[in-house]
């Protein structure tokens, strides 16, 4: 693998920060990252991520490990045909989304991104295998993107009532998510 792209973001709702690297080969690209962090309500967190997409951002697999409070986080996230498995228990009723959102980084906003390759004024749904990470379960997140510059996104996420303009990289990576992360180094 070949890095690509490196970030480092600042959370900007709580203590944390967020350390990710793109990278890429012949047949895959890779996202790999850790987050240390306070969760909202107030346990520590330290987790290391790795999600890999196909060359086409198709999401093939994630993992999360590291640990939230007093619990072990040890997660493995696969998307087969049939759907998505969360540590060997499958998840079909996901079997129509084809991104993957750790939701704890704004790293995995970039698999849509890259993915949808929306022209300027195009927009398109993107429901994504969501992991909530306190009770370690997958669920769908409802998202939209609208392609509004050459480095502007309209997101919306009605599950946390978020609709924010992200500001991201020539390589999509999230630079600015308003009240929530912010590029502190890249």
């Amino acid at each position: 693998m070949q890095t690509v792209a490196t970030v480092l973001w600042r959370r900007l709702d709580g203590p944390g920060h967020d350390a990710c690297r793109l990278e890429a080969n012949d047949s895959a690209w890779m996202i790999d990252g850790a987050a240390v962090f306070q969760d909202r309500a107030g346990q520590v967190a330290q987790l290391h991520y790795r999600v890999r997409c196909d060359r086409h951002w198709h999401t093939q697999w994630g993992t999360v490990r590291g640990w939230l409070g007093p619990r072990a986080v040890d997660l493995s996230i696969v998307r087969e045909a049939r759907g998505w498995m969360l540590n060997d228990v499958p998840a079909p009723e996901l079997g129509h989304c084809l991104d993957l959102d750790l939701g704890f980084t704004p790293a995995t906003n970039l698999l849509a991104i890259r993915r949808l390759q929306l022209e300027l004024g195009q927009r398109a749904d993107a429901p994504a295998a969501w992991l909530d990470l306190p009770t370690q379960a997958l669920g769908e997140l409802a998202q939209r993107y609208e392609r509004l510059n050459d480095s502007g996104y309209s997101y919306e996420a009605p599950r946390f009532d978020v609709a924010q303009q992200l500001r991201v990289s020539p390589e999509g990576m999230v630079l600015d998510y308003p009240g929530l992360w912010q590029a502190e180094g890249v």
